[in-house]
């Protein structure tokens, strides 16, 4: 008898997917879905499926490695997980990895900061693709989540932990690659369910000996709530996407590969009018257009990997109030052109030194700029590693060149060592940097004389197993000290020769702070029918700048305790698998000041699905399951008790 693992798909309202294996897979150790016999359902395991893929970081060495070959703590959530959870919103899917924490101000396409180990949500370096997403134009330089939906995600690589020796400038909490769907055939997928809420997309795709071509279009909407949690006016989200990349196999040891992206999304924003300058329902609206491509060759010969790319990416946005007439009241134009080398040569028995360099222009300009402003910054690191018997380490230096305020040098060190099978003790210390954005030096507020921020990260875990086994557990100690953080200043009284010509205010390097804490993780899947896994992430932050009125206070929105469990059981029921999962987060203060608390929550979510022969599958949830009124950024709400529903297929 033949077995094989029905896994649905659908895409996501932003990025491409290209060409993969057919949707009949076989199943192997760990696999989550229903496995069926004969087109009979006969067990489900929760966790991944235990394919090549699932335990592979490209985080780590920024080549292809196992994660039991690196000593830093690193998650990997893949398609199957993310279908397991269902619904567009990539937050839930990180929740699941341990030391996230996220604030939204609004609902869907709202801006969204993750969160990593207590670190700013700038200091997370997102790469979809190899391209790097963030915006130049936003003034602290980060990646809004808002924009990212799960749907076309294959799988999401997320290492805690500074690792700017191998990615440069940004990776000072971590670093988060994401690989959008690979396929090769045609899906669709469409789900409808409160507040209105549509989301659909279809994707094609074909493979062969030649390569691989596959093209994505998607669509999202909803009428959504209130961002302003006072409000009562629904504040909607639409977005919708078109992309493609492909693969063409030269000969047996390189290749050729393209890609590009682009999207258009329309968020209905609530702001703060005067005279109470309070958040409350506007008509105020935003309009962002995104798009990035990338092109380059590889060539992997076995001993020898190399591989060179370029790439571009670009936000356009636009600020709309009615009140003010049909021109733009705010807009900005984010851009940034990047080539890397990047590779590894394994030369002599377990020795491996991974190499790579890269350089990258950013510019910006708002309605405000007469002129467009830009920079560059251009960096190579070294990496030598040790893969021999249970023992593997790395010892890596970096060192960037910025146009604007100099230089960086970043120095990295990882060991794992298997102690007893399938049990390894992991240690790990990395620097980290970020270079002052170009707001931040050149706007209004601007301070051409910042340096990068620094960042010093260690960790200390023991593992048994990962989290793609069927039974696994871990747990790290880290801790994480930053300095040169920049933070915007009052000028208002200040006697400080900088303000003269910034009467409100300007950025400085005036930071110090730290951020320490636990993190705990725990699978079991007992049976073919049921699985449950656990994480759990205490994060203790405090503002250690001298001389600072904030000097002592914990950082703001920190939740110092974050939980989340999730269940999943293939009932005896025609192949129903019901499902639920528990998010728990503590109080934060909302503020650097420690004076506006935010209550802690807790959130609950019931799903199911059900497979329709081996093409089709029906699924639904129930999410905020006791409707819970909780606020993640004060002033703004979140959504209620929403239900969804939907069907998806793969030919």
């Amino acid at each position: 008898m033949r077995k094989y693992l029905f896994i649905g798909a659908s895409l996501s309202s932003s990025g491409w997917a290209m060409a993969v294996p057919a949707a009949a897979q076989e199943v192997g150790e760990g696999c989550s879905g229903v496995v069926y016999e004969d087109g009979q359902p006969v067990s489900f395991v929760q966790g991944f499926c235990r394919a090549a893929e699932d335990v592979i970081t490209v985080t780590a060495t920024g080549t292809r490695s196992e994660i039991e070959d690196t000593g830093q703590a690193v998650t990997i959530v893949n398609r199957s997980e993310i279908e397991d959870i269902q619904g567009a919103d990539l937050t839930r899917v990180l929740e699941r990895a341990p030391g996230v924490t996220f604030s939204r101000n609004g609902g869907a396409g709202s801006f969204t900061g993750v969160r990593v180990r207590g670190a700013e949500a700038e200091q997370l370096l997102v790469v979809v693709d190899g391209v790097r997403v963030a915006d130049p134009a936003s003034p602290a330089g980060g990646y809004d989540f808002g924009n990212l939906l799960s749907q076309n995600v294959e799988k999401m690589d997320l290492l805690r932990g500074s690792n700017s020796t191998i990615w440069g400038s940004d990776a000072i909490g971590g670093v988060l690659a994401v690989t959008t769907r690979n396929l090769d055939g045609v899906t669709a997928s469409a789900e409808y369910g409160s507040r209105e809420t549509l989301s659909a997309s279809a994707t094609g795709g074909v493979s062969g000996d030649w390569g691989s071509f596959g093209v994505v279009a998607s669509f999202y909407d909803t009428e959504g709530f209130s961002s302003a949690a006072s409000g009562t006016e629904d504040d909607g989200f639409q977005q919708w996407a078109i992309a493609s990349r492909g693969r063409a196999n030269v000969s047996y040891a390189v290749s050729l590969f393209a890609g590009g992206s682009y999207s258009e999304g329309d968020l209905e924003i609530d702001g703060t009018p005067a005279p109470s300058f309070i958040l409350t329902d506007t008509d105020e609206f935003q309009k962002t257009r995104q798009y990035s491509a990338f092109a380059g060759v590889s060539y992997d010969s076995g001993p020898l990997f190399l591989k060179a790319a370029y790439s571009l990416a670009d936000t356009d946005r636009r600020n709309f109030n009615p009140a003010f007439g049909t021109a733009p009241g705010f807009t900005s134009d984010g851009h940034s052109d990047r080539v890397e080398l990047r590779g590894e040569w394994r030369a002599i028995g377990p020795l491996i030194v991974s190499f790579g360099g890269e350089s990258e222009w950013t510019s910006y300009i708002t309605n405000f700029d007469a002129l467009r402003h830009d920079t560059r910054i251009s960096g190579a690191y070294t990496q030598l590693g040790i893969e021999f018997g249970g023992i593997s380490g790395h010892l890596g230096v970096r060192h960037d060149d910025h146009a604007r305020f100099g230089g960086a040098t970043s120095f990295g060190a990882d060991l794992s060592y298997e102690i007893v099978p399938d049990i390894r003790l992991r240690a790990s210390v990395g620097e980290g940097f970020k270079a002052p954005t170009l707001f931040q030096l050149f706007s209004d507020f601007g301070n051409q004389a910042l340096e990068a921020e620094q960042s010093t990260s260690f960790d200390l875990g023991i593992a048994w197993n990962d989290r793609n086994d069927r039974f696994y557990a871990g747990a790290t100690l880290f801790k994480r000290d930053s300095e040169n953080q920049i933070e915007f200043a009052s000028c208002f009284g200040s006697a400080d020769p900088i303000c003269i010509d910034r009467p409100f205010g300007t950025y400085d390097n005036v930071g110090k702070v730290r951020a320490q804490g636990l993190e705990m993780e725990l699978g079991a899947n007992p049976s073919d029918r049921f699985g449950v896994r656990a994480v759990y992430s205490l994060t203790d932050t405090e503002n250690r700048t001298p001389g600072s009125a904030n000097q002592g206070n914990a950082l703001a929105r920190r939740p110092r305790h974050a939980v989340t469990v999730s269940a999943d059981w293939l009932t005896p029921i025609a192949g129903f698998t019901l499902g639920g999962d528990v998010r728990m987060v503590s109080d934060s203060f909302d503020d650097a000041g420690n004076s506006n608390r935010l209550d802690g929550y807790q959130l609950v979510t019931l799903r199911g699905s059900l497979p329709i022969g081996n093409k089709v599958e029906l699924f639904g949830r129930v999410e905020n399951l006791f409707d819970q009124d909780y606020q993640t950024a004060l002033g703004y709400g979140s959504p209620g008790r929403g239900a969804f529903a939907g069907a998806r297929t793969r030919f």
